[in-house]
């Protein structure tokens, strides 16, 4: 099956000016040198700590950040080339679910207008019955009533405003949505909701899903494929039962020890990581996570480890992974 998002070698890189002039004296490099696909229908999960460039990804996915370098083809059509008129019609194939139910509304309007504001954009009803009759069949896929149509966001809960989110993002019959951290600022059992409502509406739709969010159990549940992000590059990525049962590089060991788990009699230890995440300014040369890591040796703070293919559909960008990283959790992490 042909890929229907294909990402290479992105990069979204940040000028810091300073002075009287202004000039560029440093780089944040946000997200640096990614690639990877995600098929019709699928869904991707996309895990690492705050700050590790997961939302900058995201929003540069669908232009609302623009790529300092790099290759992004929807559908075979490379979007990065188009503009103007050319790219607010591709906009339909690709929409965006914000981590912010409350800040991603507009206040000033109200669900009427904030769904159908994609249809008057993309002239998708010819009539206002029409519009009227589609705004209605979108709240009521995402489990509002129809009755709601003319409140305001205010007048909501976070988990009935993502709801709106996402009625506005299926407005337009989209083939890829980004959802970023669509649940985080969510209760849990409100989390289990919107969760299993994008699950329908994948099924119902065969839309396809790049999840992101920084708890792994979540993206475990939804997603068929994670990758796993440090300071702007991929360092793992395989099938979601893979990446749990045998990770591959010693940063997703450290994520899934702190995934709680339900079993009392469970034998995982927790995995602390020394130090701090460096910053994305001054990232560290060679493996960006060597300054962590405790299997690391000379040749990782000079060598970036390529992302390579460690067994069957499972990348790792470790120089040992395969041998030498199953041996990590003997080799210096701190078990709590």
């Amino acid at each position: 099956m042909s890929a229907l998002l294909e990402v290479k070698n992105l990069k979204v890189h940040f000028p810091v000016k300073a002075g009287m002039f202004s000039r560029v004296h440093e780089t944040v490099k946000a997200v640096d040198d990614v690639s990877f696909s995600i098929a019709p229908g699928e869904t991707l999960g996309l895990v690492g700590e705050s700050g590790c460039g997961k939302t900058t990804l995201g929003r540069a996915i669908v232009r609302l950040v623009e790529p300092t370098a790099g290759e992004i083809s929807l559908d075979g059509e490379d979007i990065l080339k188009m503009t103007g008129s050319a790219l607010r019609a591709r906009r339909r194939k690709f929409q965006m679910i914000f981590q912010d139910p409350y800040g991603s509304l507009n206040p000033r309007m109200t669900v009427e207008q904030i769904v159908g504001e994609a249809l008057d954009i993309h002239r998708l009803t010819d009539s206002k019955s029409a519009r009227q009759k589609r705004i209605f069949e979108l709240l009521k896929d995402v489990g509002l009533d129809p009755v709601y149509a003319q409140r305001y966001p205010h007048e909501f809960s976070g988990g009935q405003r993502q709801r709106i989110g996402i009625a506005r993002a299926l407005a337009v019959e989209p083939k890829l949505i980004i959802c970023d951290e669509p649940v985080s600022a969510l209760d849990v059992s409100v989390q289990a909701q919107i969760i299993n409502l994008l699950g329908d509406l994948q099924q119902e739709h065969g839309i396809a899903y790049l999840f992101i969010a920084h708890d792994l159990a979540v993206v475990e549940h939804i997603s068929r494929r994670v990758m796993v992000m440090y300071l702007g590059k991929i360092v793992e990525m395989s099938e979601a039962k893979e990446i749990i049962r045998e990770p591959q590089h010693p940063y997703t060991q450290a994520l899934i020890s702190a995934v709680p788990e339900v079993d009392p009699e469970s034998k995982r230890k927790r995995i602390v990581l020394p130090g701090d995440v460096p910053s994305p300014i001054n990232p560290p040369g060679g493996c960006p996570f060597h300054p962590r890591c405790p299997i690391a040796e000379a040749r990782c703070r000079t060598e970036v480890p390529a992302l390579r293919e460690i067994s069957k559909e499972h990348w790792a960008a470790c120089h040992f992974a395969g041998n030498k990283i199953e041996q990590s959790n003997r080799a210096g992490f701190q078990n709590v």
